[in-house]
């Protein structure tokens, strides 16, 4: 890994002069691409690439969105950050490229692109290769990139993102010039709205209407119910068998339950439950019913408007017809 960080990043960390900000959507769109890639194509460590769209002011960049990239040919072929130099090397779709941006650009005329992202432990000389591939869109693409985190991270580093941002420069070395990165420090920058819609995140979606509550709840009872009975009903088993003691007043107890409950096999109960049934049912039928009825109705009214305009039609032909029969004649007399 030094190997490779010594060949494509400057040693100087932080020895950049951008004052770089990224909002939460665009962190919340590269984790959900990471995320689906590696659902879709079961790679703990899938390639993904996107670009990002925000504003910059001299010095200051300020990241407010994302979208996803096409590449040209395989979309889930593998790429080696520190394969030898035949190797693979992923081309950008530049049409999707320029198609996409410029449809936000339509919609948000401040946005331009800002730079590019990606997911792997550290930059090489891939990122490199790819970095130059965006500059036709920027003259310095920035390059944000989302790294695994380690186990030693995770207990380390609670609090800190596992991004990393980098500002590509030339690297004059043996009178030869190269693509080199350098690290930029970066904050959160977020806003009134922001800071709500990722609390509702976070939280899961707090904003749930009564209907699903008392659907929940009415859940959870019924479950509970359930539980219960099972175990009564187990218990009343394993006691005809043999296998639990007799207990007298429990005993006594389900068979007073048992006895309060109302008779579901009456006649009364059974043509009450019959009446229900037929009622729902009919429900049903006469809305599929009036819904049928409702297409009908449109298909029909489709048909008299074609047909109507076609009878039009042929009257007008004829009626010219019929006028420049005369006058062909009066002609030809004359």
């Amino acid at each position: 890994m030094d190997k490779i960080l010594s060949s494509v990043v400057l040693s100087q960390a932080g020895n950049s002069a951008l004052d770089l900000s990224i909002h939460p959507l665009p962190i919340l769109n590269i984790s959900e691409h990471l995320t689906r890639r590696k659902l879709q194509t079961g790679q703990e460590a899938p390639f993904i690439i996107g670009a990002l769209i925000g504003t910059q002011t001299g010095r200051d960049i300020e990241i407010v969105n994302t979208f996803e990239l096409v590449l040209q040919g395989d979309q889930d072929a593998t790429y080696d950050g520190s394969a030898s130099s035949n190797a693979i090397e992923p081309k950008i779709d530049h049409d999707f490229l320029t198609t996409r941006r410029d449809q936000y650009k339509s919609v948000f005329p401040a946005l331009e692109f800002l730079g590019w992202y990606t997911y792997a432990p550290i930059p090489s000389q891939l990122h490199a290769d790819l970095s130059e591939q965006f500059n036709t869109y920027s003259s310095s693409p920035l390059l944000l990139m989302l790294t695994p985190t380690s186990k030693e991270a995770q207990g380390s580093q609670l609090e800190t993102l596992p991004i990393l941002a980098f500002e590509p420069t030339i690297e004059i070395k043996d009178r030869k010039s190269r693509t080199v990165f350098a690290e930029v420090s970066w904050r959160i920058q977020t806003g009134e709205a922001e800071r709500i819609a990722v609390d509702w995140t976070a939280r899961g979606g707090g904003g749930e209407d009564d209907l699903t509550s008392h659907l929940q709840t009415q859940r959870a009872a019924y479950k509970m119910l359930h539980d219960r009975i099972v175990l009564l009903v187990q218990y009343v088993a394993d006691t005809l068998e043999g296998k639990a003691p007799k207990n007298h007043e429990v005993l006594r107890a389900l068979a007073a339950l048992v006895a309060s409950l109302p008779a579901s096999e009456s006649s009364a109960f059974r043509d009450e439950f019959s009446t229900e049934y037929a009622d729902v049912q009919l429900t049903t039928y006469l809305s599929s019913l009036t819904k049928t009825a409702s297409v009908l109705n449109d298909i029909v009214d489709k048909h008299i408007l074609i047909a109507g305009r076609g009878d039009e039609a042929g009257r007008g032909s004829r009626r010219r017809g019929m006028m420049g029969g005369p006058m062909g004649s009066l002609t030809g007399m004359e």
